[in-house]
């Protein structure tokens, strides 16, 4: 945009300069320049380590893993976790007339084998408690998940050790070495556990002790509580006690009040704490460096800009940009940041009845890509090697084929504040206001001919909420509904360009960019 449209006189430039705001802060043309011949080593992939899934029982559903395999493809996802492998819908454990334990494992079978079978290895979490194991009866969910303590810390032990011994004997110690086991969810809320934080620490330490006893090489670890909670209460009881701990583990999302919603009643609002879910893990990863565990690996196990599954930022394109901001945010303090979850196929609260919810997942229930999609996607279409950038909203790198991609964004917080709750602010039609000119140039590429690609999603780009509301919101979509969807929001690239560079390198191109705005370009050799 223009000096003109801006009517900024040379007083008020100078004015914002001294207030230390840029330029494009005001509307002005923001620079990204690399060079591919300055590389910043391999790039840091922490995002697409594991992706979260609701419950176990769900992955037995074909639709369920036709989207698995399908975001797996899209975005690369290395590990999933979920609730519930315990829970009795997978039909684990019970106990004979006498109190004698016995197991079954063949749902579970079916479900891991499956997940292998596409390459995505099981973040196991351990929960909840099977109802003929545990000491009380309180559940969470519609699926009844008991969070109650086991009746017998023993027989909670011998299900850990028996449960870890068949899958090395199904899959091999080097395949089990590889995965992560961490100890029930959430204990820190009454809602998730029924005990305290003295019997979590007891629940963990019989739970180790079951997995160590099979292979002392397998990774176990907590205490995944909700708000980044307890991690350093969880690791002096570990050093104090002598308990094994390979990694700390806890959840955060980016709204305020409250911690747990299943049915998004109480109203979530969009934190305007430009820190809201990073600042967590930078201080977390502090809290380890001065730790008796100071090299602990820091697995973020859920996140997400909202806790509840009636959240309509989650189908909203702003959300897009802010999984970008948060991911960059973090830059190498995490060792993985679970986004919390891939799929609508999601019951907490019970099958859902309309299309678009508010559901924490990337793709809807009949599998619409939402923006949020695209950010993995886009992320996991960068190249091995980083360049060099001073822009803090943008990856630039290089595949080692002479192919650049380039990933750039707008964050803006448009969230009107607290008196404004979320399920009634994104569930609207909400354009996006200009953000002024990106100019992006490219330096020292191999003179030659390129194919440049250019995607896209923001307001109406990829857009499937936006183009819901427009249909009116039906609480069904008809299949040719659902087609229409699909076909307008199926990330194909809004330009394709045939491009030469001369012998001098260097490649420039100018966007426009709106409020929260995603980009992905790539110059690919021909």
């Amino acid at each position: 945009m223009s000096f003109k449209i801006f009517q900024l006189s040379l007083k008020s430039i100078l004015y914002y300069l001294m207030l230390g705001v840029s330029l494009n802060a005001v509307g002005q043309t923001r620079e990204i320049k690399i060079n591919v011949n300055e590389t910043s080593g391999n790039l840091n992939t922490m995002y697409k380590e594991c992706i979260g899934a609701g419950r176990a029982n769900e992955g037995l559903r074909a639709d369920w893993q036709q989207q698995l395999a399908y975001v797996k493809k899209e975005c690369d996802f290395k590990y999933i976790r979920m609730h519930g492998l315990l829970t009795d819908d997978m039909a684990v454990y019970k106990e004979d007339k006498n109190g004698k334990p016995e197991y079954n494992y063949m749902y579970i079978d079916a479900l891991f084998d499956y997940l292998l079978s596409i390459d995505v290895k099981p973040f196991v979490e351990l929960g909840f408690m099977p109802s003929q194991l545990a000491s009380g009866s309180k559940t969470i969910f519609w699926w009844r998940g008991n969070v109650t303590p086991p009746k017998d810390y023993d027989k909670w032990q011998a299900l850990i050790y028996n449960l870890t011994k068949h899958w090395t004997e199904r899959y091999g110690n080097e395949e089990v070495k590889s995965w992560y086991f961490e100890v029930w969810n959430e204990p820190n809320l009454d809602g998730f556990w029924a005990g305290t934080q003295e019997e979590y620490f007891k629940l963990y330490n019989y739970a180790v002790k079951g997995i160590k006893a099979v292979n002392k090489d397998y990774k176990v670890g907590g205490p995944a509580t909700a708000g980044a909670a307890w991690i350093p209460e969880m690791i002096a009881y570990c050093s104090t006690n002598n308990v094994p701990i390979d990694f700390a583990s806890t959840h955060s999302y980016g709204v305020k009040q409250g911690f747990l919603d299943e049915f998004g009643n109480s109203g979530t609002v969009l934190s305007k704490d430009e820190m809201a879910v990073s600042g967590d893990i930078i201080n977390s990863r502090k809290q380890i460096a001065t730790s008796s565990h100071p090299n602990l690996e820091l697995h973020y196990t859920e996140w997400s800009a909202s806790y509840t599954p009636s959240d309509p930022i989650h189908d909203s394109y702003h959300e897009a940009a802010y999984i970008l901001e948060k991911i960059k945010q973090v830059g190498k303090d995490a060792n993985s940041m679970s986004y919390w979850v891939f799929t609508d196929i999601f019951e907490e609260a019970g099958p859902r009845f309309t299309p678009f919810h508010g559901g924490f997942g990337l793709v809807t229930i009949q599998g619409i890509n939402k923006p949020a999609f695209y950010s993995y996607q886009f992320m996991n279409k960068l190249g091995k090697t980083e360049l060099k950038n001073n822009d803090n909203r943008s990856w630039a790198s290089t595949d080692g084929k002479g192919n650049v991609q380039l990933l750039f964004w707008d964050f803006t917080n448009t969230h009107p504040g607290d008196s404004v709750n979320n399920q009634n602010y994104y569930i609207k039609d909400l354009p996006a206001k200009p953000k002024g000119k990106t100019n992006v140039s490219v330096n020292g590429l191999a003179k030659g001919n390129y194919k440049m690609n250019v995607y896209k999603v923001g307001y109406k780009v990829n857009d499937a909420h936006t183009d819901y509301i427009a249909m009116g919101r039906p609480d069904e979509l008809t299949k040719a509904q659902v087609k229409e969807l699909k076909d307008k929001n199926n990330g194909a690239p809004i330009l394709t360009e045939n491009i030469t560079i001369k012998k001098d390198g260097t490649f420039t191109k100018v966007f426009d960019l709106r409020e929260n705005d995603v980009y992905f370009v790539e110059l690919v050799k021909i």
